[in-house]
């Protein structure tokens, strides 16, 4: 507000759209080119410990935890029991066999944290923390030139997190994103989250950085072929659906949703999330139709101009009789604007580069 941020509701919370100065299209190339800092505080916190945290979430989510090692991260998914379709999807972070930390989204945190306490036997604790810890995203290029300026570590590698100190208050340092770029997030205490912003953008002045506020974390996210909860993610619409049976354990004994999307990958989905890429001067935009050979055959999930590609691009869920390739023709305004369905990203992911 300080700065001058335009707001809106967003999840329950009013969240920066943008900053005055910049816009959306600057403060995307900023994260492309050198650093964007973004206040996604409004994003769930939530811990569960005791003896035996890690195959207690385990057998809830639907990733396998036991992939990976204490201090690791892990992206995962709630699914619905019954249906397998989406209550959230969230950074799981092993920290040990007793204790696991978790990042849902802000409208679906209450959720849940709410599902797992129910389901919580006896010795597990499942403590809401949305409001005790703030996250701050520092992504780009050029962040970890920036966190070494502010003493923060940064040679983990993608995935990974530690906890550190920041002017004497603890901090947990977690390379992850939702930009596709070189990126680490910052959870401070909710408290200590205005100085250490401050202290960011001080800082990172010398390196190009600027806030960036929800409009380019959409554009960012979208480019890589992000799903967003709501969207292209939901209770109708189920990880295999969303081509994310990558975060799926299917080896697994047990998890939410198991027999349901086992039953759905054998036979096959009715739909599947694909990429649009415009073909002329339009943009696809959330809930407009795409038809292929003259026929309804979809809907756009998400959709936006691509400040990098200049191109209209987004996400769609089209019957599986569209290919990869394929030309379609959405609907935009009542004009028919053809477009190429593609595989994302639409443009190269760089969250492994060294730091």
């Amino acid at each position: 507000m300080a700065l001058g941020a335009k707001l809106a509701d967003f999840g329950g919370w009013q969240m920066p759209i943008e900053y005055p100065g910049s816009g959306v299209l600057q403060e995307h190339v900023a994260v492309r080119e050198a650093v964007g800092v973004f206040d996604v505080s409004h994003l769930g916190k939530g811990v569960v410990r005791g003896r035996g945290a890690l195959e207690f979430v385990n057998d809830r989510l639907t990733n396998d935890l036991l992939r990976i090692a204490p201090g690791q991260a892990q992206y995962t998914l709630c699914c619905e029991p019954e249906t397998g379709g989406v209550v959230d999807d969230l950074i799981a972070y092993v920290r040990s066999e007793q204790e696991v930390f978790l990042i849902p989204n802000a409208a679906n945190s209450s959720e849940v944290v709410g599902r797992l306490q129910a389901d919580a036997p006896a010795g597990i604790e499942v403590e809401d923390l949305h409001r005790s810890l703030a996250v701050v995203a520092v992504q780009g290029p050029r962040s970890a030139e920036l966190l070494r300026a502010l003493g923060l570590p940064v040679d983990g590698d993608y995935m990974s997190f530690t906890s550190a100190t920041w002017r004497g208050l603890a901090v947990v340092v977690s390379r992850t994103g939702y930009t596709g770029e070189l990126g680490f997030e910052l959870l401070p205490r909710w408290e200590d989250a205005g100085p250490l912003w401050d202290a960011l953008l001080a800082q990172g002045s010398a390196v190009g950085a600027r806030p960036c506020g929800l409009g380019a974390r959409d554009t960012l996210r979208t480019e890589m072929g992000y799903p967003l909860h709501g969207q292209d993610l939901s209770l109708d619409i189920t990880p295999v659906q969303a081509r994310c049976g990558w975060a799926v354990g299917w080896d697994k004994e047990r998890f939410w949703g198991r027999e349901a999307l086992i039953r759905e990958k054998a036979a096959g989905p009715r739909r599947l999330l694909s990429g649009l890429e415009s073909l002329e001067r339009a943009i696809p935009r959330t809930s407009m139709t795409v038809s292929a050979a003259g026929s309804p055959a979809g809907q756009v999930t998400s959709g936006t101009f691509s400040p990098t590609r200049r191109v209209g691009i987004g996400l769609a869920l089209l019957d599986r009789s569209v290919a990869v390739g394929d030309e379609v023709s959405v609907d935009v305004r009542g004009r028919a604007a053809p477009m190429r369905v593609v595989r994302p990203p639409f443009v190269p992911s760089r969250v492994r580069e060294p730091a």
